[in-house]
């Protein structure tokens, strides 16, 4: 058998498809998964395959080619955009000579060289431990050898496979009780933000639209952001001051067509996030030409994952690649026409020219991420949709009540102040509602109960 390294430098991929000739941006992802995995794409091969072959997928005469193809460009690793089963992938290999991954295998090597937290390294190995479970027969020439038994207990023994898989099912049960502690404390930190009554919110998207950028400009946080797909695995969650109160953000993972189903669940607590927020701010590449089908393939994983139900808010990010796009906020526009059609009056887009029934149904927010522009209109939505609203007016403090002062600045609340005969001192205030509730509540609170709205609409945004 051949050495097997840890990341291949020269890839071959193959293209499997069944009819005509496979869609562009399919091939242009696969490309871009394998150079984010680190590897030379050297050639990329199409595969016909209407009737899959169930030993090596592809035909006879095109793994000819593309052993050929192979030796002509020195490839050492052949990468196929479908999911190999274990058979499958040990007679490709076999035929070869060379390490074959196929689309499952490729997003776990970019998982687990992204993944930075100590959650985030269990639940990446989690998830190879059980994809590999299948395919541990193809590492080994030995399968047959058998452990001698002891003295009184003589026999054939355990084999080498039967081992390999007792100790991967032992370290596979070590990871799940891991991850479950790591669960109950993340459970209980989204707990007391629960408790905290900030609103939640969560950004989710295609990978690489420019999630973690818009979080930095934001949160003004340093969140681990680049140009590649997958960059972030890790979710983040940051305090974000609003013109109206504060929220919740939370970063996410991105998703991505046909993501495997083992990753979904090995990252469960990674897109709790999404599936407990309050709002979701889908982001998407507005200069991505095919973005409509990457709104639906997002919105197909977070129905998945059980977030289908809860509100979004669309971010297109990215206008500063679209000639003439300017930021702004779109409403939605309800309700949607007599027997479910769509209302299209809205005006034209700048790059297309036309819409996507899924952009006009909902709200839409057009920015730039990388130079700030459009934020102030995302955030002014922001305190709409989570309905944030303040307090304006003054009030008295007596001298005892110096904490519940500090609180107010603490808050950035005081807009003046002047000082009474009786210590105490007078304070116009600039506050959010939620706080303002908070701090009436609690001890020494009786001087803001005057600035609390006697009505629904008594208060000001």
């Amino acid at each position: 058998m051949f050495e097997r390294s840890r990341k291949g430098e020269i890839a071959l991929l193959i293209q499997p498809h069944a009819g005509g000739p496979p869609e562009p941006d399919v091939l242009e992802e696969f490309a871009d998964l394998a150079r984010s995995a680190g590897a030379t794409v050297a050639a990329l091969l199409h595969a016909r395959i209407d009737r899959p072959n169930a030993a090596i997928l592809i035909g006879s005469g095109k793994l000819e080619e593309a052993k050929a193809a192979a030796d002509a460009t020195g490839a050492d690793l052949v990468l196929v955009n479908h999911t190999l089963s274990p058979v499958q992938e040990r007679n490709l290999e076999k035929a070869l000579g060379r390490r074959v991954v196929d689309r499952t295998g490729l997003i776990l090597d970019i998982f687990a060289q992204r993944a930075r937290s100590h959650e985030g390294k269990l639940q990446v190995e989690l998830a190879q431990l059980r994809h590999m479970a299948t395919r541990l027969v193809r590492g080994w020439s030995h399968l047959e050898r058998q452990r001698g038994g002891a003295i009184g207990l003589r026999g054939p023994g355990e084999t080498q496979l039967e081992t390999d898989r007792r100790l991967l099912q032992k370290r596979v049960e070590q990871l799940q009780k891991r991850l479950e502690k790591v669960e109950v404390q993340h459970t209980q930190m989204r707990r007391a933000r629960v408790r905290s009554e900030l609103p939640r919110v969560a950004l989710v998207g295609y990978t690489n639209a420019g999630k973690s950028t818009l979080f930095n400009a934001i949160t003004g946080a340093d969140a681990y952001a680049d140009d590649r797909l997958f960059a972030t695995l890790d979710p983040t969650v940051r305090r974000i001051a609003l013109p109206g109160g504060a929220a919740m953000l939370a970063d996410t993972v991105g998703f991505v067509r046909d993501l495997p189903h083992d990753l979904v669940a090995a990252f469960r607590s990674t897109l709790s996030e999404a599936r407990e927020a309050d709002l979701l701010l889908h982001v998407i590449d507005a200069a991505d030409p095919l973005r409509d089908e990457r709104i639906r393939q997002v919105d197909e994983v977070l129905a998945e994952i059980g977030a289908g139900d809860i509100p979004q808010l669309l971010v297109f990010n990215k206008i500063d690649r679209i000639e003439g796009a300017a930021p702004r906020h779109d409403p939605a526009l309800h309700p949607l026409g007599e027997g479910g059609a769509v209302d299209d009056r809205s005006d034209a887009d700048p790059s297309t020219g036309h819409r996507g029934l899924e952009e006009i149904a909902r709200e839409r927010v057009w920015l730039s991420a990388r130079d700030g522009s459009g934020l102030d209109l995302l955030r002014a939505a922001l305190v709409v949709r989570l309905g944030l609203r303040r307090v304006l007016g003054s009030v008295h403090l007596p001298a005892r009540s110096g904490r519940l002062r500090a609180r107010l600045y603490a808050l950035e609340a005081v807009r003046a102040e002047t000082h009474d005969d009786d210590g105490g001192w007078t304070l116009d205030l600039d506050l959010a509602l939620a706080d303002a509730e908070k701090l009436a509540a609690g001890p020494g609170g009786d001087a803001l109960e005057a600035l609390l709205p006697a009505g629904e609409d008594d208060y000001s945004l």
